[in-house]
């Protein structure tokens, strides 16, 4: 039986492949008529689902849709990785092409790239595989070093913090795994530092991103999440600080506010008490204070030229 999260969730809607619909009694010209009518769509060759939940799926869901297809009709023992097991796992992807279904072989076999779909060649160990969502995928530690073999290192980086924040896995674990066998494995160069950027504090995207910027544009790292006390109170978690040089900083998003706004208040609420707590910060520590956006993760010299000012004002005198 089906719980209530699957039924609800369109990424568990059944994927039905052309062999079963002509044994149900289809003809593949019923088949093309469901297509065209809107009832069904083809997730790939001789593969179909419902339409409403694909589209209800988004760009990610319907990922693993595609994925749930592969597996019915792989002919070797498949496992879901890389980028498609991070689907799986619910990573935050962004700026990454999810066109391509990865795949790892039990087997051992050498893979190959065919009709959409990418087989790694890779020994799995016994605890290398789980299940979630009914579908076998590679587990976290395994996954966020893969993760950093088919991404580039800001992208990689915010996948493994996120799987970090979300405690499915630990730096102990990654980084011992790294050591053990895949230091070895191709396009792994960039494994090592994105394992030595990587901070389990960082709560999102946006995060990871700005510390991400702050290193590539050769500022000092600042602390994630630094506590601020009020009274002994704890007043507010600082997105990021540099206490010897008595700056911190706070990413600004809409859905940042959105999601702080309570039934009955305004966003413009939210934002005055935003204000409100930035000046009580500000009594408290006597820091200034960078907020930055979307926007400026866009323009990144000008970007950490302005925090380059704000951590080193007597220089930009």
């Amino acid at each position: 039986m089906h719980s209530v999260r699957e039924a609800d969730d369109p990424r568990f809607t059944p994927v039905r492949r052309r062999a079963d619909l002509l044994a149900e009694g289809w003809n593949d010209k019923a088949i093309k008529a469901m297509v065209a009518s809107g009832q069904l769509v083809r997730v790939r060759h001789g593969a179909y689902a419902s339409r409403a939940a694909w589209i209800q799926a988004g760009p990610v869901g319907q990922h693993e849709i595609r994925a749930r297809a592969v597996l019915q009709q792989g002919k070797s023992d498949l496992v879901l990785s890389h980028n498609t097991g991070g689907a799986v796992w619910d990573i935050p992807f962004w700026d990454t092409e999810l066109d391509v279904v990865d795949v790892t072989r039990r087997d051992g076999r050498s893979g190959r790239k065919e009709a959409g779909v990418r087989q790694h060649r890779g020994k799995l160990l016994d605890d290398d595989v789980v299940v979630r969502h009914g579908l076998p995928v590679v587990g976290a530690t395994r996954l966020g070093l893969e993760l950093t073999l088919v991404n580039p290192v800001e992208q990689a980086l915010s996948y493994v913090n996120h799987l970090l924040h979300a405690g499915d896995t630990s730096l102990d674990e990654l980084s011992e795994r790294y050591r053990s066998s895949m230091d070895r494995w191709p396009n792994s160069l960039s494994t090592e530092l994105v394992l030595r950027l990587a901070r389990p504090l960082i709560e999102n995207v946006a995060e990871s991103r700005s510390f991400y910027l702050c290193w590539r544009q050769h500022l000092p790292l600042p602390v994630p999440q630094h506590p601020v006390y009020d009274n002994g109170a704890l007043l507010a978690r600082l997105d990021f600080a540099w206490p010897e040089l008595g700056v911190w900083l706070e990413f600004d998003g809409k859905v940042k506010y959105a999601a702080l706004v309570p039934e009955g208040q305004s966003a413009s609420d939210v934002v005055v008490r935003e204000k409100q707590r930035e000046d009580r910060i500000r009594e408290l520590t006597g820091w200034r204070c960078v907020r930055i956006t979307w926007a400026d993760l866009y323009r990144p010299e000008a970007t950490a030229l302005r925090i380059r000012r704000a951590l080193f004002p007597a220089a930009a005198a």
